[in-house]
């Protein structure tokens, strides 16, 4: 991603159209005309560099088939890298997006629950993968279809000693809420020393701008670019710098 701060617009997809997450599962939206490629195509336009694609469907429990519109992403848009998403719990589900074109994919939080078994697919997919830190009430609590709760701290530490390539840490309570991202908990995890990117909650420039201060290397933008609440290409922009 290089060295300066890196914001990512997410495609969250469901049955292959535009969804976002509701309390109950993944809810279909009009944003785009519930288009993947249609979204994809105007965060480029705006600057962007990186997408985060989240396969709902796989997260949920579903085969996950979002790989087709990862390649369609890859072939119309080369310019733009993928960082694929959605419970990627496999050697098989992650080889598949990278194969597909993805840059790199991010470990669901569900996988860490078995720590010899995601020491051993860490280590496979090396520099190709980062690892989902899902955050609720302090501790680690994965979404969708293996919902697990683990201490948050122990779980950093041997993530840490073995040198992952980096965190996406999400502040769960506060996804699709637009009230701004923990803070205090992104400062926690990036003086790890690790890449930590950030999302959950973010609505402006100042929350980006917030969330660089104590460490983040950057972060997911999901509904507030979706409706258009932030000025994507003023915060690309500014990531730029």
């Amino acid at each position: 991603m290089g060295s300066a701060f890196a914001v990512l617009p997410a495609v969250d997809v469901a049955g292959g159209r535009l969804a976002v997450l509701g309390p109950q599962g993944p809810v279909p939206v009009d944003a785009f005309g519930g288009d993947p490629l249609a979204a994809a195509r105007a965060y480029a336009a705006a600057g962007a560099r990186w997408l985060h694609v989240v396969d709902m469907d796989l997260a949920f429990g579903g085969a996950g088939e979002a790989d087709a519109i990862v390649r369609a992403i890859r072939d119309e848009l080369p310019q733009v890298r993928i960082q694929m998403s959605g419970g990627i719990a496999s050697l098989a589900d992650g080889a598949r997006y990278l194969e597909a074109g993805a840059s790199r994919i991010v470990l669901g939080s569900s996988a860490l629950a078995d720590e010899e078994a995601a020491i051993a697919l860490l280590r496979r997919l090396g520099r190709e993968a980062l690892v989902g830190i899902e955050v609720q009430d302090g501790k680690i609590r994965s979404r969708g279809r293996e919902p697990v709760e683990l201490d948050l701290m122990t779980t950093l530490g041997w993530l840490a000693a073995l040198q992952v390539a980096g965190f996406l840490v999400t502040a769960v309570a506060r996804v699709g809420a637009k009230a701004g991202p923990d803070v205090e908990l992104i400062r926690r995890i990036a003086r790890r020393g690790l890449p930590t990117l950030a999302a959950g909650g973010i609505r402006s420039l100042e929350d980006l701008q917030a969330l660089r201060d104590v460490g983040a290397v950057g972060a997911v933008v999901g509904r507030a670019a979706l409706e258009g609440d932030l000025d994507l290409g003023a915060a690309l922009a500014w990531a730029a710098v």
